[in-house]
């Protein structure tokens, strides 16, 4: 239905009772289509594409329990109460997510360590060198080598292409924005 008043059109919209100027939308981001060189390059990004966002939902949660971690160690006085507390989510993680993640594959392994450093900011070497101890970062670093992944991976998507294409994709599938929000505060 359609109402005119001396300058403006006016619309009512369904389930309103008065007349607006204009229809509040939400905003919509257009990106440019991808362009990639060649047909395997095409493949290569599209099964990236499927890795990322299948293991992106176990960075935020280890982003999440991260900063659960930090805010409770916080508050917590001795050092070895905090030792103990920190074994303990140590143990309660890794019942929780160990048979999920064995069975991911070693390059979803490798993207999953270049996301939690996107999304905590440290290299999960770096968080159990910190939160255990160094021996169990070693031994964790050690077994992860076995797979051919590295613990101390940093996520670079300034300097790599690969990095490039992930954040590329977590932008795309609307996952995030924070990567250019963060290079535009500098």
């Amino acid at each position: 239905m359609h109402a005119q008043t001396d300058s403006f059109p006016m619309v009512i919209l369904p389930g309103e009772k008065t007349p607006q100027s204009y229809i509040g939308l939400d905003e919509v981001v257009v990106y440019q289509p991808i362009k990639l060189n060649s047909f395997e390059e095409m493949k290569k990004y599209m099964l990236l594409r499927r890795r990322v966002l299948k293991v992106y939902p176990y960075a935020q949660l280890a982003s999440e329990r991260f900063t659960t971690l930090k805010e409770r160690l916080y508050r917590i006085d001795k050092r070895r109460q905090k030792k103990r507390y920190a074994k303990r989510i140590e143990k309660y993680l890794e019942g929780e997510f160990s048979e999920e993640l064995k069975k991911l594959t070693r390059k979803e392994g490798q993207i999953l360590v270049k996301l939690i450093h996107r999304e905590t900011g440290i290299t999960p070497h770096t968080l159990v060198k910190t939160y255990r101890n160094g021996l169990r970062a070693a031994v964790y670093q050690f077994t992860a080598k076995l797979f051919d992944i590295d613990l101390k991976t940093e996520y670079d998507p300034s300097n790599v292409q690969e990095d490039m294409w992930i954040e590329d994709i977590l932008l795309r599938s609307g996952k995030t924005m924070r990567y250019f929000e963060e290079n535009a505060k500098k």
